[in-house]
């Protein structure tokens, strides 16, 4: 081989080599830009990984807040619905109650003529009765005459209070009482004790227990007794009183239609 041939093949062997580090150069710089170019895309995914993660926890919570929502507002619509219906029923009962005041009015208008009836009647009636607790019962009368005319008591109120006064008397029927009083003889007035079972016996005697007398409702006026009923009448007035055991006593009766 001529030493022209061995430069050739020696100067190209050194412009491969030098081709081949060229070539390993430019290789090195590609990677340095791929690595940096996949620095940023990762840099850029992250960011964006980030964001997702912030735009899905936003999400999240707005999907919380709205099913929150959806419930207060499902609980909402059923109390509303619950004050409805009670709104719906006290709508009802305020015209049942307007309709029972005006029914009351009404009633009003009748039973007030009946109470002042009612007073009359029972003021005649204790006039024609057995006058035992006679000044009580008259006081009575006078009291619902004042109510009735007094615009402070409620009609209910004078209503009850007549028929109070009715249980009253009725209960005179059956009761077994004594008590102090004065007795009208025609002229002269003496303090005496009274007693009277129920309406059917109705006697006095004198303090000093000497004299006794029975009323006659037909004559309206006092018959005195004969002595043989002073020790029977003191005996009912003690038993009256609770001061002795009750016992039978004779007491005078005035038999219907007798003389």
């Amino acid at each position: 081989m001529s030493k022209v041939s061995k430069k050739s093949l020696i100067a190209t062997a050194m412009v491969g080599a030098l081709a081949l580090a060229g070539s390993n150069i430019a290789a090195a710089d590609a990677l340095t830009d791929l690595q940096k170019a996949e620095a940023k895309i990762f840099k850029q995914s992250a960011k964006s990984q980030a964001k997702v993660n912030s735009i899905y926890e936003q999400t999240q919570d707005l999907l919380g807040e709205y099913r929150n929502t959806v419930d207060e507002a499902d609980v909402l619509r059923g109390y509303n619905d619950h004050v409805q219906r009670m709104v719906d029923d006290q709508v009802v009962r305020i015209a049942s109650l307007q309709k029972q005041i005006d029914s009351i009015d009404e009633f009003k208008q009748g039973v007030v003529p009946l109470m002042y009836k009612m007073v009359d009647t029972l003021d005649t009636f204790i006039k024609l009765d057995v006058p035992m607790n006679i000044e009580r019962r008259n006081e009575r009368v006078a009291n619902l005459r004042a109510v009735m005319d007094d615009s402070n008591v409620t009609t209910s109120e004078q209503f009850r209070l007549v028929l109070e006064a009715y249980e009253i008397e009725a209960g005179y029927g059956s009761v077994f009482d004594a008590y102090q009083g004065e007795i009208d003889l025609g002229g002269r007035t003496l303090t005496a004790d009274f007693v009277h079972m129920g309406r059917i016996a109705f006697v006095a005697q004198s303090l000093d227990a000497k004299h006794s007398w029975l009323w006659n409702n037909e004559t309206r006026a006092w018959e005195e007794l004969g002595d043989e009923y002073i020790k029977p009448i003191s005996s009912a007035i003690q038993m009256a009183r609770k001061q002795i055991p009750m016992d039978l006593a004779k007491l005078p009766v005035f038999a219907a239609g007798a003389k």
